[in-house]
Formats: structure tokens, sequence, C-alpha cells
């Protein structure tokens, strides 16, 4: 066990030249699919949602409310599994440096990408049918920003209990499999840590992670509290400034906090502040 871990800190104090290249790419890889599931959901949800906050008349066709939906679910839910395929992406580069270009091949990770979007596919096509297979009322004002599963089953006027099952259930799991997969490496990735000697080979591990991780905890924490919770739970108004937050703003702060990593842009960004700061002074 201290050979593993003096070989893992030495990857990390050494910067491991035949690893790094190969982890940049892949990580790369990943954050490339990452920043397409948060263009796809906010692109399918905010237009139109901006557009009905300048119009006096806000209107969508049923045809275009359940391609809204369906495209919604299927990056939302690929999201949820690409980010648990980094988890695991970063357990094996820092449990596993040595192995990491075996392990991480290209045909792994594109694997790893194609079951997410294959079961975020299913998972929405399964959610859209049976929502709009079903007959909706005379009352069909949609109280919400966009075509969303909760919403759309206070309009229905068929029997709703399979389709109120579905919903709770394919969610939990997705989140609570997702979850798991990505405690799991991160539990593992600390037993890793905790047995390196020194501090820049655990600084190191640490800025791998960190950036992550905070991705995970905002994402899956809003996720967590607007659908995996009974249905008496739920109020109106707090959906609501939940959902922007999830569609609009979690997009616009990925990329910040993986910028963060970047010493060029920490160091762009104190310069702005700064500025700011010194202008106000100077009022």
């Amino acid at each position: 066990m201290t050979k593993i871990a003096e070989q893992q800190e030495m990857c990390f104090r050494l910067g491991g030249r035949s690893r790094i290249p190969s982890y940049k790419r892949l990580c790369t890889f990943f954050l490339r699919h990452l920043a397409i599931t948060d263009l796809g959901y906010s692109t399918a949800v905010g237009p139109k949602m901006l557009a009905n906050f300048v119009v006096d008349k806000n209107t969508i066709s049923y045809y275009f409310c359940a391609i809204q939906l369906a495209f919604f679910l299927v990056f939302i839910v690929s999201e949820i599994f690409i980010l648990s395929a980094m988890s695991y992406d970063h357990y094996v580069a820092i449990c596993h440096p040595l192995l990491y270009t075996v392990i991480m091949s290209q045909r792994v990770c594109w694997v790893l990408l194609s079951i997410p979007y294959l079961c975020s596919t299913i998972v929405s096509l399964l959610v859209t049918i049976k929502i709009f297979k079903l007959s909706f009322c005379h009352d069909n004002v949609i109280r919400y920003y966009y075509c969303d599963c909760l919403p759309l089953l206070s309009l229905l006027c068929s029997k709703t209990h399979e389709i109120e099952l579905i919903i709770l259930i394919l969610p939990a799991f997705d989140l609570i499999s997702s979850l798991l997969i990505v405690l799991v490496s991160y539990l593992l990735i600390l037993v890793a840590i905790l047995r390196m000697k020194s501090a820049e080979g655990r600084h190191k591990a640490f800025s791998t992670c960190g950036s992550h991780l905070t991705v995970v905890v905002v994402f899956d924490g809003t996720l967590i509290f607007m659908y995996v919770q009974p249905k008496s739970s739920h109020s109106s108004d707090t959906d609501k400034v939940a959902s922007i937050f999830y569609t609009l703003l979690i997009p616009l702060l990925n990329p910040l906090i993986y910028s963060l990593r970047n010493k060029v842009v920490i160091n762009a960004l104190y310069r702005t502040l700064k500025k700011i700061c010194n202008t106000f002074s100077t009022v």
C-alpha cells in the first residue's frame, strides 16, 4: 500500500510526463460533451422562456411542447451520467496514474459517453410519449416557464398514477446510481490522497477534483430538490426559481467553475475586480 501511495505521489510531483497529455486530452473530451449537454438543455428551454418574458401573449404549440420536453430530458439525463463518468475518470487518474492510458482508452471513453446518451434517449421518449398519449383538460395554461413533466401533469384529465410513478422512479434511479458512482469514486480518491506524503501531490489531486465536485453538488442538489420529493412538498413559486437556476444559471456557472483552475483566468478576474474596486473607491 505504501509503495502504491509513493508511486501515486511521484506521478503528481513530477507531473507524470507520460500521463498528463493523455489525461488533459481525455479531460477535454469529457468537458466538451458536458458543454454540449449544458448548451443543449439551455437552448431547448432558454430562447422560448426569454421570448415569453417580453411578449404579451405567451403561447406554445402542442407538438413544440412535446419536442421541448423530449430534448430537455435527453440533455439533462445525459449530463447526470456524464458527470459520473468524469468522476470515474478522475479516480483512474489519481488512483491508477501509471495505468491511466491503458484503462481510459478512446474506446472506453466512447462507451462511457454512449451509455448516457442511449439511456437519456430511452428515458426521454418513454416519459414524453406517456404524457402526450394521455388526454389534456380544457384548461391548457402551463403555470411554468417551459414544458416540464410536473406542470404538464396538472393539465391531464386522465389517470396520472402510472406516469407519476415513472417520473418519481426514473429520476430517483438516475440520480442515486449516478451519485453512488461519484461517491465511491471520491471515497477511493480521498483514501489515495490521504496516503500521499507531500503537500504538492495532495494539492494537485484536490485541484483535479475540486471543480468537478462543485459542479456535481450544485447540479445534482438542484435536481434532487426539484424531482425527488413528494408531490405534496412542491411549491409552485419555489419550483419556478429552481427551474431558472438549473436551466439557465448552471450552464453559465459551469464554464466559470472549470475556468477557475486556469491561472490566466484567475489573474484576469483578479485584475478586473481590482479595477472595479478602484473605480468605486475613487468615486
